[in-house]
């Protein structure tokens, strides 16, 4: 059964951020082996990067017209998407609470996909 997964990145601070700086090398390690043992598993798909919140641009229609402004949708900071392989739900649930952000002050929302169209 397929699972994505949608990575908020909650409060741990991004890469290149001040706040970065407040990492000890160690805990970046551990998080970086962390990130490391859950997209080598065989059952994991990662999606591309999806780069800094800072550089984002949001697209809204409003009244027919087009809005672009910069930076990221208001609201959570989605880190990433991963697509993941697991025999059930219980199954993608114990991958998830790998991923470092599940404990970091983030979360993993787990769906399972559907067409909509």
């Amino acid at each position: 059964m397929q699972f994505i997964f949608v990575i908020h990145h909650g409060s741990f601070p991004l890469p290149g951020t001040p706040g970065a700086a407040s990492i000890s090398a160690e805990e970046r390690k551990a998080v970086y082996a962390d990130w490391a043992a859950v997209s080598s598993l065989d059952n994991v798909a990662g999606g591309p990067p999806l780069g800094l919140p800072k550089d984002a641009t949001t697209v809204r229609v409003e009244n027919g017209a087009t809005v672009r402004t910069p930076g990221p949708f208001v609201g959570t900071n989605v880190g990433g998407f991963m697509t993941v392989e697991a025999e059930d739900l219980d199954a993608a649930v114990a991958i998830a609470a790998r991923i470092p952000q599940a404990r970091l002050g983030g979360a993993i929302e787990v769906r399972i996909p559907s067409k909509y169209w």
